[in-house]
């Protein structure tokens, strides 16, 4: 029997494992830092996630953050540099917290939103997972979700609702976990803070987010054209903020 094709997913991790800027590390966050006004201390905080590829200006360089000073939303923004070898070291989440989250908080922010990109949405959804409370929302772009076996067996059950996942192992099945733990938020009404979706009816991770789409309610979704590019990423940002995301 020919052996299934690898996830991307898994062939991701294999190359980054490989270069000495994919391996596995748990040290302090690099981080950029904006004001929405001049240099006036904003109330909020916004963390930016990025993907696999590029870096974390990314989000600087196509527009995200003029967004937000254009439409003079009271957020100061950061965006750490939160590669895939944080992934690979399961540093993520802890390293969020410490550099990033727990000081934004003994500072006096009021509110702690992330937005997370492809790789990013994904790194955004476990923190969300394991230190809720830590956070006021998450705004997920194109996020990566997974892929393959998972992804196709709830497709066949007739959706999250209806998918059992049986026994695993948390630990090495991460799919699986994220999965388990989505079908309990959208059965607990999305209870605690709110996710919101954006992305492309072409992008290669369709299937997963069709599946979530189905099981959030419907003003916190946002789609348009298109693939798995900057450009339409930019454009559900957008539309997110031009129907009142973000606003206070």
């Amino acid at each position: 029997m020919r052996k299934p094709p690898m996830s991307r997913l898994c062939l991701w991790i294999l190359l980054s494992a490989i270069t000495a800027t994919g391996c596995a590390t748990n040290a302090p966050l690099e981080l950029l830092s904006y004001r929405a006004v001049d240099d006036q201390r904003q109330p909020r905080l916004l963390i930016f996630l990025r993907g696999r590829g590029g870096s974390n200006r990314d989000y600087e360089k196509h527009g995200f953050i003029d967004d937000i000073r254009q439409r003079g939303l009271p957020y100061d923004m950061e965006a750490p540099n939160a590669h895939m070898g944080y992934y690979i070291g399961r540093s993520l989440v802890d390293r969020l917290k410490k550099d990033i989250i727990d000081p934004a908080r003994a500072e006096g922010y009021k509110e702690v939103w992330l937005v997370g990109a492809s790789m990013g949405g994904l790194g955004a959804l476990l923190y969300a997972k394991f230190q809720p409370e830590d956070i006021d929302g998450v705004y997920l772009i194109s996020p990566f979700l997974g892929e393959g076996e998972t992804i196709d067996a709830i497709t066949a059950a007739g959706g999250l609702a209806a998918w059992e996942p049986g026994p695993y192992d948390p630990v090495k099945d991460w799919q699986l976990m994220l999965w388990d733990w989505l079908k309990h938020r959208a059965a607990a009404d999305w209870a605690g803070a709110p996710v919101y979706l954006g992305y492309g009816t072409g992008d290669m991770f369709k299937k997963a987010h069709a599946l979530l789409s189905a099981n959030l309610p419907a003003d916190r979704i946002f789609t348009t054209s298109g693939g798995h590019t900057p450009k339409v990423m930019r454009r559900v940002w957008v539309q997110y903020l031009d129907a009142g995301g973000l606003a206070h």
